[in-house]
């Protein structure tokens, strides 16, 4: 399951979008458009594609940070070329392990970090909500395993105890006269 996935719906439509992994890159052909040399569209769509390339690098980073453990590598971008020729990233996400624990104790914390991973960034979007209450449901789950694996060692305590305290009245009550039969011999 991913966590994360922020898109700049502002942008999206305005130039081609590739995938991939890594760091803003330049053009294979050519040499960049330098900014002042954009027309002031441009540059006002220039500067939003820089914004939103910060902000989806700090969100995943709060993904990846919150999750160390369960992440299976780093983060992936879907990439959106600016009118200066270079790739910004507009989405991202963080592929996290959300299988359960080998015990229900190790499953409680395992959703527990899930959780805290999928909430990390400051404006958690609908898919990491949605890891989110997964990991909760994880987690309840495995409360209610727990619960259950305990469930039978109670039950013998009690039964234990009970018959403990059968055994202690039946000594400390005076024997009526003829109310047992022993037939051993």
């Amino acid at each position: 399951m991913n966590i994360g996935s922020v898109t700049s719906a502002a942008t999206a439509s305005l130039i081609p979008t590739s995938t991939g992994n890594g760091r803003t890159a330049t053009p294979a052909t050519g040499s960049p458009t330098s900014a002042h040399q954009l027309s002031p569209d441009d540059q006002r769509v220039l500067a939003q594609l820089q914004q939103t390339d910060r902000d989806v690098r700090a969100h995943e980073m709060s993904h990846l940070a919150a999750g160390a453990g369960l992440v299976r590598g780093g983060p992936s971008y879907t990439y959106q070329r600016g009118p200066d020729g270079q790739l910004y990233a507009v989405g991202g996400e963080v592929s996290i392990d959300t299988s359960p624990g080998r015990t229900p104790e190790e499953t409680i914390r395992r959703a527990q970090q899930i959780r805290a991973a999928a909430l990390a960034p400051a404006d958690p979007s609908a898919q990491d909500r949605q890891v989110a209450a997964a990991a909760s449901r994880m987690e309840l789950e495995a409360h209610i395993q727990a619960a259950q694996d305990t469930r039978p060692n109670d039950t013998a305590t009690v039964g234990q105890a009970a018959g403990r305290e059968l055994s202690l009245r039946r000594t400390l009550e005076p024997q009526r006269v003829g109310g047992l039969i022993d037939t051993y011999a």
